[in-house]
């Protein structure tokens, strides 16, 4: 008996010395997920740019579910896209076209379902979009403004309601961009705490692939690749920045 109780110490001792079985391939890490909220102006202003902003948005969806050239098989990522449309006629009107939409089922979206008109209440739709994605709540989220003119007819928030819920939502570790949609003014941006790297003016005949373009910067900050979405030189080349100013000081 006592030889068999000192076989077991024994083997107990080898199993303890030799250390814990080998683990198999450690599992990859999770690139993560984006979730992109596109908060697009459907004011009478943006008439004659609205078959173009649309097509932006729908390059957007585009291009962020698509890998980019290079990305290795399996570190693809999750990406989901809602879009909402805002106004003020007979009140403020925000009409949620797409709900989270994963990108590879995006249909794109037309003027059937959206026309322009109407006035700019944009610090209440700011909030609203704030609102619906906490709702979401997202891990990483990239809210993108998209606008042709300056605020005119919020009823809901002033300036600094809008600040504060964009503070909320930077605090989470969103990313928040502004495009003027050849459109130059930025007042209304400064305003609620936008930095200056975040906010661009794009020319009409620019919007597509100046969207296209940020779907990218998004989907690395997606994946962990890049640690904001913010507009260079490169950028502002490719949008005609300089054109949009030039133009809107005539």
């Amino acid at each position: 008996m006592k030889s068999f109780i000192a076989s077991l110490a024994l083997g107990a001792a080898a199993i303890a010395l030799a250390g814990p079985a080998a683990a198999g391939p450690a599992p990859k890490e999770d690139p993560g997920a984006v979730h992109s909220y596109i908060l697009l102006d459907r004011t009478g202003s943006m008439s004659d740019i609205w078959d173009e902003a649309l097509g932006s948005v729908n390059a957007y969806a585009a291009s962020v579910g698509e890998a980019d050239e290079g990305e290795i098989d399996g570190q693809d990522i999750e990406t989901d896209v809602t879009l909402a449309v805002f106004d003020y006629q007979d009140g403020m009107q925000f009409d949620v076209l797409r709900d989270g939409v994963k990108a590879e089922d995006w249909h794109n979206v037309t003027d059937d379902e959206a026309s322009p008109r109407g006035m700019t209440p944009l610090f209440d739709a700011i909030g609203r979009m704030v609102n619906l994605a906490e709702a979401d709540k997202p891990e990483k989220a990239v809210i993108v403004i998209m606008t042709d003119g300056l605020e005119n007819s919020s009823r809901e928030l002033t300036k600094d309601g809008a600040k504060a819920a964009l503070d909320r939502a930077r605090a989470k570790g969103w990313e928040v961009v502004f495009l003027g949609a050849e459109f130059a003014s930025f007042d209304d941006a400064e305003r609620v705490g936008m930095d200056a790297a975040k906010t661009m003016a794009v020319g009409k005949d620019q919007l597509q692939g100046s969207m296209s373009a940020l779907a990218k910067k998004s989907r690395a900050y997606g994946k962990g690749e890049e640690a904001t979405v913010e507009f260079n030189d490169e950028d502002r080349a490719a949008a005609d920045e300089e054109g949009v100013k030039e133009r809107q000081n005539q």
